[in-house]
């Protein structure tokens, strides 16, 4: 038997993102298994056979209907919020920032709860909330436009996009608190959970998949551009690299994969933050393999999360987002122990 000696990047790639997909595989076969009413292997093989048949009369092949369609979008989610991560930490070639920091999400959700407020219609909701998302963007490129020309110091520029972000989001999170204040008790368990995160109310969209398979793709293809911008930023320019144009691509493909997540989930932290830090101590700094492995290994921690979710007290289920903070803070506690170490 011959073993891959580690001299060989790109057959260790190779295997790693195969072992991330079986993962991934793995993550969604638990969480159709799981849940208030379980199911065997046998009953989810059969059922799996009746939904390609396109036969859901029976118990089993309609809980896999459900479950299936909510690991999917929960895969789909967490995917798309690690790749976010990994993108806004190399924008912002900050160890600390997600696809939270910039205040994107608040956008997305002044627009969510300003709908479930004074609207109340669910369909509403998620379009609210992916406007509100871009349109932030908008206005943090407009006040940040300097800061993405590439004419300045990267050590300047960085910092004074992540303090306007974190102005902009401090003016939205006013906003929802306003809201929350005068939001009728019949509306406010709703407005809740959406600001906490939760996929219950999720629904199987073509949408996520193409802007996650859309801008990975892109980020693949830009991998030794982002290299090199994340480590020499300031001498990237002088190696063929134009580097305004690097920042307003990733600022832009982050912002439009925040929208995407968080207008169909909600707020869900710790994903695009503890995600992108395991897999660069894991993996290394090499953004070829660090994409798709955070991509796959984000996808896999929310299904796993998610089915734990509505696993541990039901038949009631749990916000998504309070499972991922649970395991998100000692496990960041933990990464940043080990880079004090380092």
């Amino acid at each position: 038997m011959t073993l891959i000696h580690p001299a060989h990047p790109a057959q260790r790639a190779k295997l790693i993102l195969w072992g991330l997909g079986l993962l991934a595989l793995a993550s969604i076969l638990f969480a159709c298994l799981i849940g208030s009413v379980s199911l065997s292997a046998p009953e989810l093989f059969y059922a799996l056979m009746d939904l390609v048949q396109g036969k859901s009369s029976t118990l089993a092949a309609t809980l896999l209907e459900l479950r299936l369609g909510r690991a999917l979008s929960g895969f789909v989610t967490g995917g798309t919020l690690a790749l976010a991560g990994v993108m806004m930490q190399a924008l912002l070639r900050n160890p600390l920032a997600d696809p939270y920091v910039l205040g994107i999400s608040g956008g997305a959700s002044v627009g969510a709860l300003a709908t479930i407020l004074f609207f109340g219609a669910a369909w509403m909701v998620d379009l609210a909330a992916f406007a509100g998302a871009i349109g932030v963007a908008i206005l943090l490129f407009a006040l940040a436009y300097r800061d993405f020309r590439g004419s300045g110091s990267s050590e300047g520029s960085a910092p004074l996009l992540l303090l306007t972000g974190v102005i902009v989001a401090a003016g939205c999170g006013a906003i929802v608190t306003l809201m929350l204040s005068v939001a009728p008790d019949s509306r406010l368990r709703g407005m809740v959970f959406w600001m906490i995160g939760d996929l219950s109310n999720t629904q199987s969209r073509y949408l996520p998949w193409l802007i996650l398979l859309a801008v990975g793709a892109f980020a693949i293809r830009r991998a030794r551009a982002i290299n090199v911008a994340a480590m020499h930023a300031d001498n990237a320019s002088t190696l063929g690299i134009n580097i305004g144009v690097l920042r307003k691509s990733l600022f832009f493909c982050a912002a439009l994969l925040t929208a995407s997540a968080v207008s169909g989930a909600g707020s869900i932290g710790f994903v695009g933050l503890i995600i992108p830090h395991a897999c660069r101590f894991a993996l290394g700094f090499d953004h070829r393999l660090l994409i798709p492995a955070a991509t796959l290994a984000g996808g896999s921690f929310l299904v796993l999360a998610d089915a734990l979710a509505r696993s541990i007290v039901s038949p009631q289920q749990l916000p998504v987002g309070v499972i991922t903070a649970i395991i998100g803070v000692p496990v960041f506690l933990l990464q940043l122990h080990q880079l004090r170490r380092r």
